[in-house]
């Protein structure tokens, strides 16, 4: 079935799909490390790039084919590659586009392991970083160097919630010769998609929203063009962080109900959010659908929903934070998000323990700060737990 003029929950559905001699209704689990020739020349003609026959699961598989193609339609790219992991696709992205003395300009607030490893790993080859905040544009402009080679956002920012206007840095990034790469993790390609606003590189990391069980780790990157899809892929290949048949497999079959899934969780997030921003111990709330969120507008002109992260604050600090997470019983206390099941962390002492205290405090991530992913459990279920936890507070 072509795909490309239906609707996004269509192609959910039926983006990739192959068919196989059988019939089968669902993608088959090609669980193969290795495929066979017809003949020498065959296999000849394979690696030689004249043929596109499948030779070793680490450079193709139909099923992780048939993922990629789907995923690269939902966000309008040329070509997607899978990998092992959403820190597989940040690490692959780097070594793609960077090369010793190059500068990265990046979001401040972003995913800590993403952060550190540039800091604490890729300093030690030469490349050089600077931290911002990109919810203004300009400070994205002041930030770049003659050697920025790549400006790397996410919208909304883990785990500030700060949104940045993806137009308005794709712009700046081309006048100076910058690719512009967006995690779009927090949104999926249900509620937003970069490279219709000028973005090259778009990648995930799949454990969270696009899988949405909690039972799979994986990453993959969409490139706008077929050069850079190219180069990411060849890249992939040579480090070896390939996704497994099976995984692709069960992120295929989550993929599916993603619209739904991201539908109800979002109506009950903004109820929740609504929730803690009238309740006497919470000192601060920033949830994209809320008016009171300083990026309201931007939301609305990029986004197709709000999504179902919140992170809001205590008056009384982190003490009520632990206090609140140590009491809560239907929230898991848990990194990670995206999944069926509503989960809640702190990131100064989880998620971004890793970034300085100093870096923290730059990038809004305060200790007061608690993150919040709003599953698909029954909405009142959802802020009776909260209630009962911040009555412990």
């Amino acid at each position: 079935m072509n795909t490309e003029k239906s609707g996004f929950n269509t192609k959910l559905i039926h983006a990739g799909e192959i068919h196989d001699q059988f019939g089968s209704a669902t993608v088959p689990i090609y669980q193969t490390s290795t495929f066979s020739f017809e003949s020498a020349e065959d296999g000849a003609k394979c690696f030689a790039g004249e043929s596109n026959g499948y030779m070793y699961t680490r450079i193709a598989n139909p099923t992780i084919d048939a993922l990629e193609r789907q995923i690269a339609a939902l966000e309008n790219g040329f070509g997607a590659v899978a990998v092992s992991s959403g820190m597989a696709a940040a690490t692959t992205v780097y070594l793609s586009l960077l090369s010793q003395g190059d500068h990265i300009v990046s979001t401040d607030a972003i995913y800590g392991p993403a952060r550190g490893v540039m800091e604490k790993q890729f300093v030690r080859f030469g490349i050089e970083s600077t931290y911002i905040n990109t919810t203004d544009a300009a400070n994205v402009k002041e930030a770049i160097r003659p050697n920025t080679k790549v400006v790397y956002i996410e919208t909304p920012a883990n785990p500030t919630m700060d949104m940045t206007d993806l137009r308005a840095v794709a712009e700046i990034a081309h006048q100076h010769g910058c690719l512009l790469v967006v995690d779009n993790t927090f949104c999926s390609p249900y509620l937003q998609n970069p490279l219709d606003f000028g973005a090259d590189v778009v990648f995930h990391s799949m454990t969270k929203f696009i899988n949405g069980h909690a039972d799979i780790v994986a990453g993959i990157i969409i490139a706008k063009e077929e050069q850079l899809y190219k180069q990411i892929r060849n890249m992939m290949v040579l480090m070896g962080c390939n996704m497994d048949p099976h995984q692709a497999y069960m992120v295929l079959r989550g993929v599916k109900t993603l619209g739904i899934r991201i539908d109800r969780a979002q109506e009950s997030a903004l109820k929740v959010a609504e929730y803690l921003e009238n309740h006497p111990k919470v000192a601060w709330v920033k949830y994209p659908g809320l008016k009171s969120h300083p990026q309201y507008e931007l939301g609305k002109k990029q986004m197709r929903g709000d999504g179902s992260m919140i992170s809001f604050g205590l008056k009384t600090g982190y003490e009520g934070a632990k206090k609140l997470m140590n009491n809560v019983h239907l929230a898991l206390l848990a990194v990670s998000l995206g999944g069926v099941e509503t989960l809640i962390q702190h990131p100064a002492s989880m998620t971004h323990a890793k970034v300085s205290a100093q870096d923290k405090e730059k990038a809004g991530i305060s200790d007061d700060l608690i993150r919040y992913a709003v599953g698909i459990e029954d909405v009142n279920d959802i802020i009776d737990d909260l209630k009962h936890g911040l009555d412990k507070v």
